[in-house]
């Protein structure tokens, strides 16, 4: 069975300092394209499979898009979020819903609670249960519906692996990689999700966050309009206080993390980084890869501090900051 890299292959991207002791360590690997994509820089064993998780939404995305799917603007940016379920972003998911016309009962994703606190506590009160559309990953499961119902494929079955919308993305995920498809399992919404190396998948979003929506070919037209989607709707892909929306706001970058410590970024200039966090813990994805692009010269590093200081980095002990998460390089 496909694994990702072992411990001896990892290498230390980031510290834990609680009271200037270092209590923890987060190992894993990175890998740096230079903005011409060819690879500039390496940690650990990008050559290894990683499954990318969330970080997969834009291929995905694309691929309804690929298949005749009307989404554009909010829409289009919702199919590639890890929203956090709040009101703003359930209409939009139910706007994609009913252009498809099917119900939320179609979604294929679990029911859960939104990450958005204050959204979450609100159900709480007026006595609502987990829901299938407040899911992170419910506007990636309506684009599908969406594509399905263009192409006239069944909807019932969307996240077979072996259904022509996800054959339609297997082939993508091959073409944006540059490699086979290493293995398949099953992402925690349902949807199948490809093993790859981090380089493959550097690669993939590296050809996405660099295209243009005035390309002459549909593919890097889609993904253009895609990362402007992004770009100008960022509060589609988490939600408030989100890693992606603060830095996708603050510094343009392309951004999208995925489950398990994965994070993939495009800068403005198309220096790209695809990382894994070895233990799974995303909790300083965000901030390594904003240094590896800061190291790159992709981004100034006095916007990087500034970006830094909006995310959950503080350690705290007894009410009061004592230390913090950083990169450790």
């Amino acid at each position: 069975m496909p694994q990702t890299f072992a411990v001896t292959s990892a290498v230390e991207l980031a510290i834990v300092e609680r009271s200037g002791f270092v209590e923890s360590r987060h190992a894993g690997s990175a890998v740096v394209l230079a903005p011409d994509g060819t690879v500039q820089r390496e940690f650990g064993d990008p050559s290894a499979l990683v499954l990318p998780r969330s970080s997969l939404k834009p291929v995905q995305a694309l691929a309804c898009l690929a298949v005749g799917a009307p989404l554009d603007g909010e829409r289009l940016a919702l199919a590639t979020a890890s929203h956090s379920g709040t009101d703003r972003h359930v209409a939009v998911v139910r706007d994609i819903l009913a252009a498809a016309g099917v119900g939320e009962d179609a979604l294929g994703c679990p029911p859960a609670w939104p990450g958005d606190r204050a959204t979450h506590d609100e159900l709480v009160r007026e006595l609502h249960g987990p829901q299938r559309i407040r899911m992170n990953c419910s506007g990636k499961h309506a684009a599908m519906l969406l594509a399905c119902a263009v192409a006239g494929w069944d909807t019932a079955t969307y996240l077979d692996p072996a259904h022509p919308l996800q054959a339609t993305i297997r082939e993508l995920v091959e073409r944006l990689t540059g490699e086979k498809v290493a293995g398949t399992a099953i992402d925690g919404c349902g949807a199948p999700v490809y093993a790859m190396t981090l380089v493959g998948l550097a690669r993939a979003i590296h050809r996405i966050g660099t295209s243009s929506s005035t390309s002459p070919f549909a593919l890097h037209r889609n993904a253009g309009t895609l990362v402007q989607a992004v770009r100008t709707h960022p509060w589609t892909i988490a939600g408030p206080g989100g890693p992606d929306t603060i830095v996708i706001e603050r510094l343009g970058v392309f951004a999208k993390g995925g489950a398990e410590g994965v994070m993939v970024m495009v800068a403005p200039n198309g220096t790209t980084v695809a990382l894994k966090i070895l233990d799974g813990s995303g909790r300083a994805a965000t901030a390594v890869a904003l240094r590896l692009l800061e190291l790159a010269g992709a981004l100034p590093a006095a916007d990087v501090a500034d970006a830094m200081s909006h995310l959950s980095l503080a350690i705290s002990g007894g009410g009061k900051d004592v230390g913090a998460i950083r990169p450790a390089f």
